[in-house]
């Protein structure tokens, strides 16, 4: 039947850093769809990224997701892994 679960990696588009552990929920929905593995800003991109493990059909890229943080939530968006590509 496939995997229960996907590493999915996320852009915040609003403002806070997600951390391990913090709830991931579809919007609109009152229980999480995933978990948070790590989070952090990115000096690089300019914006904070974090990964979280997820179900399978939240995966695609540009889907758009909630992390819980603290008392609110904020919107995030599925982006393919890795984050960065060096130029070569």
């Amino acid at each position: 039947a496939g995997p229960r679960r996907r590493l999915i990696g996320l852009v915040l588009t609003g403002r806070g850093i997600a951390r391990h552990g913090y709830p991931v929920y579809r919007a609109e929905e009152a229980e999480p769809c995933g978990v948070v593995t790590s989070g952090a800003p990115s000096p690089t991109l300019g914006q904070s990224i974090a990964m979280a493990y997820g179900p399978p059909e939240a995966a695609e890229p540009g889907t758009m997701l909630e992390i819980g943080i603290r008392d609110t939530r904020v919107h995030a968006e599925v982006v393919p892994l890795p984050f960065y590509k060096r130029p070569t």
